[in-house]
């Protein structure tokens, strides 16, 4: 057979395969349902981030060139050798080779558009700015996908069924979601996961995709990265090469060719901690501190309704602490109003007087004011009042609690509300600790 024959016959293969993919559900589901979804679970946990999920979108997007070679690949693959399509396929001029890059090549192509499907519905749903450097970005995203796909080749190669491939994609997919730096953010992680995910292609891939989206420099300063990517990803290759199996059946010894593919996992990790690029990753400084005291100055106070209304009430300071101690004993040791971010633990604070001045509550204006005795007493006035500020000047930030039942506050008015009665009760603390209203 002519080269002309055996091109042609490639790339009939390779329409194939890529018309197969699309006449299955479960394909559909797994390539494209589920990376949305995973968008959308982002979306509703970075929603108040400003602008929208740019932060996180290396993370989505890894997530789906994960899924597709890790998952959709060695899938599709394994499939078929239990169908004796590849032994079939050895009967044909075409080299074996070439079908299995014809494979790859289209799954290329098809995590590409799950990944621009995700792009584009961040963009339409949560108005997520593009990549600010596209061309970066598709250079980061063929080194990622080609060392995911370098892992979904071995996976294939090593699994006798399809149950197999799911539980060792698994193996694979979990810890790099996990502390690998791809589902949950490295900042937040404690010092020995970001060390451990440095040994993980996952937080490697994060960080060439990420700059891509947010960041003037792009790929500058990645070389590293792209280098680990591509050892890890050549490694795995080259191991799955070497056990790909055209059917079911008894394949080679695996052992040492698993070794070798994650011995670069390890050779990468180690050159990564030797030369000092695993330093902890610190979260960055919350919204709250960018609060100055020329914005806290520009707060009016002239226009609060009165503390003793139906609106925003605040009990007197005179209020005799043991009326409410049950209530006072419990607030001093909720976890919602002592958390390491101290912003967000007196926005908590405050919405507890929200929802309980919406609700209705009897105790209403006497959580009101013992909240404000919380402040005070547990936070350093400075922090307070950039705390205060920052929930006045921006509302919609941070997270806001809709209800607190451990404190005997069940019903969760609309958070639009909460947030809204919320700059209030915010505007009456500041304008105490600052002397301009009377206490």
């Amino acid at each position: 057979m002519n080269e002309r024959a055996i091109r042609h016959g490639w790339i009939r293969h390779f329409l194939l395969t890529i018309h197969l993919n699309f006449c299955n559900s479960q394909a559909i589901v797994y390539g494209y349902l589920v990376p949305v979804i995973f968008l959308l679970a982002f979306g509703s946990v970075f929603r108040a981030d400003s602008p929208p999920l740019l932060a996180q979108m290396g993370q989505i997007v890894t997530i789906t060139i994960l899924g597709g070679a890790c998952f959709g690949l060695p899938t599709a693959l394994v499939a078929e050798r239990e169908q004796g399509i590849w032994r079939r396929y050895r009967l044909l001029p075409i080299p074996i080779a070439w079908l299995v890059f014809s494979a790859m090549l289209a799954r290329v192509l098809i995590v590409a558009s799950a990944v621009l499907v995700q792009i584009v519905l961040a963009r339409a749903i949560f108005g997520t700015p593009l990549p600010a450097h596209p061309a970066a970005a598709a250079l980061a995203f063929l080194f990622v996908i080609a060392a995911f796909l370098g892992m979904g080749l071995l996976i294939a190669a090593l699994a006798d069924n399809v149950p197999a491939v799911q539980a060792l994609g698994q193996c694979i997919f979990l810890p790099m979601i996990l502390i690998g730096g791809v589902g949950v953010p490295l900042a937040v992680l404690p010092l020995w996961a970001q060390k451990a995910a440095g040994f993980m292609p996952g937080r490697y891939a994060v960080e060439v995709l990420q700059p891509c989206f947010n960041t003037p420099a792009g790929l500058h300063g990645a070389t590293f990265r792209l280098a680990a990517l591509a050892v890890i990803g050549l490694a795995a290759g080259l191991s799955g090469t070497k056990l790909f199996r055209w059917e079911a059946g008894r394949r080679a010894s695996a052992r040492w060719w698993v070794a070798a593919a994650l011995t670069s996992w390890a050779a990468v990790g180690a050159i990564a901690w030797a030369t000092g690029r695993l330093r902890p990753v610190l979260p960055e400084p919350a919204a709250w501190t960018n609060i100055t005291e020329a914005q806290i100055a520009e707060v009016g106070f002239d226009k609060l309704p009165a503390d003793g209304g139906i609106v925003a009430a605040i009990a007197p300071s005179s209020l005799d602490s043991a009326r409410s101690s049950e209530f006072a004993q419990k607030l001093a040791v909720w976890t919602q109003g002592k958390l390491d971010d101290p912003g967000q633990s007196i926005r908590n604070l405050v919405s507890l007087a929200a929802i309980a001045d919406l609700c209705a509550d009897p105790r209403e204006s006497e959580i009101g004011r013992l909240v404000f005795r919380q402040i005070g007493a547990r936070f350093e006035p400075a922090v307070a009042r950039q705390a205060l500020a920052w929930i006045i000047v921006s509302p919609e930030d941070g997270l806001t609690l809709t209800k607190a039942p451990e404190l005997g506050l069940f019903r969760h008015p609309p958070e639009r509300l909460v947030r809204q009665r919320s700059v209030i009760y915010a505007e009456k603390y500041l304008g105490r600790l600052l002397g301009k209203i009377p206490d």
